[in-house]
């Protein structure tokens, strides 16, 4: 174990030393997935219960979270919450099943993405990837400005802070992405297809509840009325844009 610690520590730059918690009470895919983050030389902690998982991310300064969904006693949905509640941590959802139902249920509780079992150490891999570089490269408005301002909603992209009306609103990585390409480009509108390439920086393929569902919890931290929102607007049949007011 020494040795395997060890090895990892030295292959830390390859994966920029992030520090990856893996939580699966399947022991064997845990350990699969350590082996698959271990050879892109990302650091790995593993937990086999939603509750291990909750204070090892509070405890420790994790950079991403592959949440297993179905665990025992605290499940993964749970966890997930309770994560959200202290830190914004980048979190990759593990799913079992295929019905859309559990995969909108973890983005819709403050996941990031989600990768369906079985699936491709590949797959899994680019996720974690894209979702490391959208954590930690420039916002889409950088090199611009660093403040947008629309009506009383101000995105700032060097502090990484969204307000409304002068109170902050709490918002995960991936919101403030999606808030911060709209605002960049306030007035225009952005298909599906063209927000989650921008966004997620990599391929659309059925993107629509993904970006459905982050839209909608944006909705519902920025606008008074979320069913008739002032600032994110959809054009139907088009896409969305953020409305550029005075």
């Amino acid at each position: 174990m020494e040795e395997k610690a060890l090895m990892m520590e030295e292959q830390g730059m390859a994966g920029n030393g992030a520090l990856i918690l893996v939580a699966d009470d399947d022991v064997a895919i845990a350990d699969a997935i350590e082996i698959y983050l271990a050879g892109e030389g990302y650091r790995v902690v593993k937990a086999h219960d939603g509750l291990s998982a909750v204070e090892i991310a509070r405890g420790q300064d994790v950079n991403l979270i592959i949440m297993d969904i179905m665990m025992p006693g605290v499940d993964g949905l749970r966890a997930t919450m309770s994560v959200r509640e202290a830190k914004d941590i980048p979190i990759l959802m593990l799913s079992a099943k295929s019905e859309d139902a559990d995969k909108v249920a973890g983005l819709g509780i403050g996941a990031d993405d989600y990768v369906t079992k079985p699936f491709s150490p590949v797959e899994l891999l680019a996720r974690v990837k894209a979702l490391l570089r959208r954590a930690g490269m420039a916002s889409p408005a950088a090199g611009r400005k660093d403040v947008f301002r629309s009506g009383g909603l101000e995105v700032d992209t060097a502090a990484k802070t969204v307000t409304v009306d002068g109170e902050e609103v709490r918002v995960t990585a991936t919101e403030f992405k999606i808030l911060a390409f709209l605002a960049a480009n306030a007035g225009r509108v952005y298909s599906v297809a063209q927000l989650y390439e921008a966004v997620w920086d990599e391929p659309a393929y059925n993107p629509e509840n993904t970006v459905a569902v982050h839209i909608r919890r944006i909705r519902e931290k920025i606008e008074i009325d979320p069913k008739n929102p002032r600032y994110l607007k959809v054009v139907w049949g088009i896409g969305y844009k953020l409305e550029k007011l005075s």
